[in-house]
């Protein structure tokens, strides 16, 4: 197999720069959220493209997902993140180059960034070789590696970079200072007295005494002095400093694009790893899922809120896992139950497991099956905007609208809480026009609803509910059961609204 990219398995998709903007359902999915702090240690990486990107190909999610098994084996990750620290540094001493004023610093600290560079990759290459490697991607990338090491080109630039460090390691010179003037000649083999002088005058020494000794400053940069110093070093070791300067000349771009290219992508599986591990820790589970682009039976069990689970283990506060399904002919979850009993939450993990599917990516949950959508559509409630002169029931009737007009029956929609600013009636004529839509293109989604009429519209549609303790009703469970509607998903949200809930009553009555 050529190798293109870690990420991508053919050279057209590698191609490809990714989204630069997060897709529309990122927020209501806290996708956003997500994203954000998977990348935040990695910015300079500039990782959020890769995310933002969903796959349209299964065989590009197993070839991510093959990868990301490779790197579950701690001493392969351990091998990838030395290669990432040597890259760094690499970077660091080039960008450092690029701050200096003297030339002919410039060019050592260039020579330095191509010795790490050189270093860092011959023992990249040593370590894959000892590894038991599956993917693809990580088989073609070891190939790809030896070979290049191989290459003439390397070889070539490895045994001059050696070289020259060795011939600016030899280069000796001795200085003459007398007032003003700096005189520069080569180190005749002097002898160094110095240790001499100590060793005589040690017995002359009673107690603690003043320490005269100067420091030179050991910031990188070189001041006039040392500079002008170095020229005449320079003109001591012409051709030292000759084949420098071809040197960098002939190796400006030493960097091969394909490994460059390797070491930015390769974090986006690091990255996601190390986030999902603090969650893992904590018992939570995640699984490679199957994805299928025409089987719309899906599952998952034991499964999250990503976003929500970061929060609050890092809260210190436990996470509830819930179980879901559709089979045969169902594709719709109508979700309905009392306010703050995780429906939103389910919604969300809905639309999250599909779309970290999508990029490859393990999900949340024990076992999982899910499908590979064309496009994702979420329609969550948002606060009036007053400046387009809308109602809020038009705004929305203007988005649905949209939404389904874009739709495919491989799209996946994801409804959440609509029509609340209307009445009972129009809210279940206008709840059912919009559901018989979505039956109508065999799509899968989530509708989060008070009007418990939707559940059983059609046989494409499943009931679930979020449960509250049965000995006290005002406590939720925050799992999500299959069973029909009980009819008080909108008595209790009336109840709320108005502040008749048994519990404000009973603040009232005794206040």
């Amino acid at each position: 197999m050529v190798f293109h990219s870690i990420l991508f398995s053919g050279a057209e998709d590698g191609a490809q720069p990714g989204m630069l903007e997060a897709p529309d359902f990122f927020v209501d999915l806290n996708l956003d959220q997500v994203v954000e702090t998977i990348t935040a240690a990695k910015r300079e990486y500039n990782l959020k493209p890769f995310f933002y990107t969903s796959l349209n190909d299964i065989d590009a999610i197993l070839y991510r997902q093959e990868v990301m098994r490779d790197l579950e084996n701690k001493s392969l990750y351990e091998y990838i993140n030395l290669f990432a620290r040597g890259m760094r540094a690499m970077r660091d001493h080039l960008a450092q180059a690029d701050k200096l004023h003297y030339t002919r610093q410039k060019q050592r600290w260039f020579l330095d960034a191509v010795e790490i560079y050189c270093d860092t990759v011959d023992s990249l290459v040593h370590d894959l070789t000892l590894m038991d490697l599956k993917s693809r991607g990580f088989l073609a990338f070891r190939e790809y590696l030896a070979t290049y090491t191989r290459s003439s080109r390397f070889i070539s630039l490895r045994a001059a970079t050696k070289k020259l460090k060795a011939e600016l390691a030899a280069v000796k010179y001795c200085l003459f200072i007398r007032s003003n003037q700096v005189q520069v000649r080569r180190y005749g083999s002097e002898t160094d007295y110095s240790a001499e002088v100590e060793e005589t005058f040690e017995k002359f020494k009673q107690g603690a005494v003043e320490d005269y000794r100067a420091e030179f400053p050991t910031g990188p940069d070189m001041n006039h002095v040392e500079a002008g110093i170095l020229d005449l070093v320079a003109r001591l070791y012409p051709d030292t400093f000759t084949a420098i300067d071809d040197y960098c000349t002939r190796n400006s771009d030493y960097l091969d694009g394909t490994i460059g290219a390797f070491d930015r992508e390769i974090q986006f599986y690091v990255a996601y790893l190390d986030f999902i591990a603090r969650l893992k820790r904590t018992g939570l589970k995640f699984c490679y899922p199957q994805v299928s682009d025409t089987d719309k039976e899906i599952y998952d069990y034991e499964g999250f809120d990503i976003a929500l689970a970061h929060k609050l283990v890092t809260e210190k506060s436990s996470v509830v896992c819930n179980d879901l399904y559709l089979k045969g002919s169902e594709r719709i979850f109508v979700v309905s139950g009392p306010n703050q009993g995780g429906k939103t939450t389910f919604a969300r993990t809905f639309g999250q497991l599909h779309y970290l599917a999508c990029i490859g990516c393990p999900v949340p949950g024990r076992d999982a099956r899910l499908f590979l959508f064309d496009r994702l559509f979420t329609h969550f409630e948002r606060e009036e905007d007053i400046t387009n002169l809308h109602g809020k029931l038009q705004d929305d009737l203007v988005r649905i609208h949209r939404i389904l007009d874009q739709a495919t029956p491989n799209s996946l929609i994801i409804i959440n809480e609509i029509f609340a600013s209307t009445t009972v009636e129009d809210a279940i004529f206008l709840g059912k026009k919009i559901m018989e839509k979505i039956i109508q293109l065999n799509l899968l989604g989530v509708c989060v609803t008070f009007i418990d009429e939707l559940a059983s519209l059609s046989e494409k549609t499943v009931s679930v509910v979020s449960t509250v303790v049965p000995e006290n009703p005002a406590l939720r469970t925050f799992k999500i059961v299959r069973r029909p509607a009980d009819g008080l998903a909108y008595a209790i949200s009336i109840a709320e609204k108005y502040g008749l809930t048994y519990k404000r009553v009973k603040e009232r009555i005794t206040s």
